[in-house]
């Protein structure tokens, strides 16, 4: 079978207003209610109408991948059903209740697998077994996969995370550059050395405190030997002192002025305006952003290594992503049309374009090893390709985390501000997400 895993989350992108786009693979008629055509077509057999759900068009899906599945399957009419994110997300919740959605589309993991809880995915498990080899793929491909062994989706995308350091500031410090082999120790006794200031008043930080879930909390717990939820996905681990140590980590680095805090950053421009001026020299960064790092900060002189080993000498790199689930209510002949167009998805040539773009990483190995002969920045994608290779990991997904995953943001923030201490923190967070847990 498969291996199992924790589940991951949401790229949400806020993306701009466009118009419902509709593409016929072929002249011919179109398909019946039942999703089933005129017989014939240039591909022969009988024609089968799939409608591909887009959120975010194609700023988030490359139109190439859509076009070439077109004109590689004539015998499939193709329609595609693209809105802005937000529109898309809404309204998917109508159209599922009126039986209406599209036969496949890709949303925030840890809905899909509230999707498959509540029966509106189809399981994939038995698709995967019969055409797939998970050993072509990084683990990621079993992002939407449950503890019981269905999967209700497959990766639309992989978003790991890497240790970004600003070269320039090391240099100007003369403090070695980050390796692979960096503990979370090393980090923080680096961010030490790096921070500059008078006072109060701080010019440099050493290390960029997040404070978010995939750049911020998540990984803070994971490297201290603590976890969200246990592999079973239905315990709260918050109670764990494990998970108070890596948060306590998190909230002295921010406390102790070696980490930014949040006024910093929201007086400075955000995140990347602050690590790419070199007011920060370390920043934990999504694969996605190096795009708008060489769009935004083409002059900024960094690099990655992979993220720092955690205290037992292992590594976890958090890694999210979105889902393509096929509708567990469309016909049997729609559902095998929609799994060809997963399966070119999952294949070498969209796997490809995947790549080209940049915005996402494929999950197929032989997609992953182009990315040697890049020459954008980062220079060592290494860090990512390899980082989720060996210890990839989603964030504790299951079919609430949307609900529990908000209320423990919430006492996060309050905890990194002050207004709690971790220890009263992590004992409400604790509470209320079993609350949650319970209530599936």
């Amino acid at each position: 079978m498969f291996k199992k895993m924790t589940a991951i989350p949401k790229i949400s992108v806020p993306l701009m207003l466009s118009s419902m786009l509709v593409i016929a693979a072929c002249s011919s008629s179109g398909g019946s209610p039942n999703g089933k055509g005129e017989s014939g077509g240039q591909g022969g057999g009988e024609q089968v109408t799939l409608k591909i759900g887009l959120p975010g068009s194609y700023e988030v899906t490359s139109k190439e991948i859509i076009d070439s599945f077109i004109e590689a399957h004539p015998h499939i009419r193709v329609e595609v059903q693209e809105a802005p994110w937000g529109d898309f997300t809404s309204k998917i919740a109508t159209q599922i209740a009126g039986n209406t959605m599209p036969d496949v589309w890709f949303q925030e993991n840890a809905t899909i697998l509230g999707y498959g809880q509540r029966g509106v995915a189809e399981d994939l498990s038995s698709y995967i077994e019969r055409d797939l080899n998970p050993d072509d793929y990084v683990d990621g491909l079993f992002s939407a996969q449950t503890p019981e062994g269905q999967v209700w989706g497959v990766p639309h995308g992989i978003n790991p995370i890497a240790l970004a350091y600003n070269e320039d500031v090391f240099a100007e410090a003369g403090i070695d550059l980050p390796t692979d082999d960096w503990t979370y120790e090393d980090l923080i006794e680096a961010a030490k050395q790096l921070t500059v200031g008078e006072g109060n008043q701080t010019s440099r930080f050493g290390f960029i405190g997040s404070t978010s879930i995939t750049t911020g909390w998540f990984p803070w717990i994971k490297q201290a030997g603590g976890s969200a939820l246990d592999e079973t996905l239905t315990k709260s681990r918050f109670d764990d002192p494990q998970t108070a140590a890596g948060l306590q980590q998190l909230y002295d680095g921010i406390e102790q002025g070696y980490f930014t805090n949040s006024d910093f950053l929201t007086a400075n421009g955000g995140e990347l305006e602050v690590f790419a001026s070199g007011k920060a020299a370390m920043y934990f960064l999504q694969y996605s952003q190096q795009v708008n790092m060489n769009e935004s900060f083409p002059d900024t002189n960094w690099d990655v290594v992979k993220i720092p080993k955690a205290a037992n000498g292992e590594r976890y790199v958090p890694m999210v992503a979105n889902s393509w689930l096929v509708s567990s209510r469309a016909s049997q002949d729609v559902k095998d049309a929609a799994w060809e167009f997963l399966k070119y998805y999952l294949g070498d040539e969209a796997q490809s374009i995947i790549v080209q773009s940049g915005s996402t990483l494929p999950v197929k190995k032989s997609a992953l090893e182009e990315l040697q002969s890049s020459t954008t920045k980062p220079s060592n994608k290494a860090a990512f390709t390899e980082g989720i290779e060996e210890a990839g990991v989603t964030l504790d997904e299951n079919a609430s985390w949307s609900e529990w995953r908000i209320l423990v943001q919430q006492v996060v923030n309050e905890i990194m501000v002050g207004n709690v201490t971790v220890e009263d923190g992590v004992r409400e967070i604790h509470v209320k997400v079993q609350e949650v847990l319970d209530a599936q």
